[in-house]
């Protein structure tokens, strides 16, 4: 690292912040320290190469290698900049969420797909406007999911929940941020302090939703020591950690869904490591509820999504 006082150029920058990662043992070394410059100068990447015998001064150097050494410390470079896209939007994230991962994607992909014509705003044979669909996102951290599915589905009104109220902030104003008309996303999205999904308005018991969404705790609580310690060490825990098995938020879900899918509703959930048989056992229990159960894969070919339909 430079010591005080000393400006140095972009390419000797960039290659003493390459060396460090990869002492550290950081996956992707040079996009890491590359991502770190851009964001502390504020830059692209195509600036940064074009101009590499630029001169920093040693204010900025200092501040470029704080941000790299704490990613050779184990932060995720999400964290140290703020920022992670998603469905191809730029979500803000803090250590209070999940990180949204391009995994997740399928949960939109999958539910998209299951709904079919009803995500169309209109009518195609008509061209009259459909009624709203009443989406439900459950856990919604960073609102990646809700803000996404209102950006896919302008006819949606959404309730996104989270027990944590420092995620439900981050969400808020990600909603806000991202709310450019004609989307108008934060409008349309409510977002709640619950433990999964609200209860039912007093008095009314009829199913709500027509989608449910969710991206779940499912991390046994054993699995803590396997897991990256970016993961381990920095992401909230109550965001990760289901209990004992990983599929105790799942049982409690499919309860819920039950009773607030209307009839041909969609839910489409995010699996976890392993969950795939067992998850789909919950559903396979309860024949006279579900119905087109499937299950797809991730690009790795890992069971990543799981969808069901509300029996009529």
């Amino acid at each position: 690292m430079p010591s005080t006082g000393q400006n140095v150029d972009i390419r000797s920058v960039l290659k003493q912040a390459m060396a460090q990662l990869r002492a550290a043992e950081i996956p992707s070394a040079t996009l890491t320290a590359e991502v770190l410059l851009m964001h502390t100068l504020g830059r692209e990447r195509a600036w940064i190469y074009s101009h590499h015998e630029e001169v920093l001064d040693a204010a900025t150097a200092q501040k470029y290698f704080a941000l790299i050494s704490r990613r050779a410390a184990g932060e995720p470079t999400q964290y140290l900049t703020g920022h992670q896209e998603f469905w191809g939007l730029d979500f803000e994230v803090t250590p209070a969420v999940l990180i949204p991962r391009p995994e997740t994607e399928h949960v939109m992909e999958v539910a998209l797909a299951r709904l079919g014509e009803r995500g169309l705003k209109i009518h195609m044979d008509t061209g009259l406007p459909r009624a709203s669909l009443h989406i439900a996102d459950v856990g919604t951290g960073s609102g990646c999911l809700a803000i996404a599915l209102a950006y896919e589905l302008p006819h949606a009104k959404i309730i996104a929940t989270d027990i944590s109220v420092a995620a439900l902030e981050v969400a808020r104003s990600n909603a806000g941020r991202l709310s450019v008309p004609p989307h108008n996303v934060a409008d349309r999205i409510h977002f709640i302090e619950a433990d999964l999904l609200p209860p039912l308005p007093a008095g009314n018991q009829s199913p709500v939703f027509d989608l449910i969404v969710s991206n779940p705790p499912y991390i046994a609580d054993s699995e803590s020591a396997a897991l990256q310690r970016e993961v381990r060490d920095h992401e909230p825990h109550t965001a990760l950690f289901a209990g004992p098995t990983g599929i105790e938020i799942y049982v409690r879900l499919v309860r819920q869904a039950e009773v607030q899918l209307r009839d041909r509703g969609i839910f489409v959930l995010e699996l976890g490591h392993d969950s795939a048989e067992p998850v789909r056992a919950l559903f396979d229990a309860s024949p006279a509820s579900w119905t087109n159960v499937s299950i797809t894969m991730d690009l790795a070919g890992i069971p990543r999504v799981l969808a069901a339909e509300r029996a009529g």
